[in-house]
């Protein structure tokens, strides 16, 4: 009550949950573009060993996951 009658308002809680809810959809969509790339370069260059595949998807992967380390760092 002092703080309302002073005319501070209480700022708004962050919520966690709207901060991080994204994050998820980020991986499956940026994992699921390396994926098809890498299966597009490797049918184009008619490779036997998904070569691109696996590289991109690894790639793509340890980059989101430094993303998600650096986010939960701040």
């Amino acid at each position: 009550m002092a703080q309302e009658a002073s005319g501070q308002k209480n700022p708004k809680p962050s919520n966690h949950f709207l901060r991080y809810s994204s994050l998820g959809l980020q991986l499956v969509v940026s994992i699921g573009a390396a994926g098809w790339l890498g299966h597009w370069l490797d049918g184009k260059m008619e490779l036997r060993f998904p070569v691109f595949l696996l590289s991109f998807v690894f790639i793509t992967f340890g980059v989101m996951l430094f993303q998600l380390y650096r986010s939960l760092n701040k």
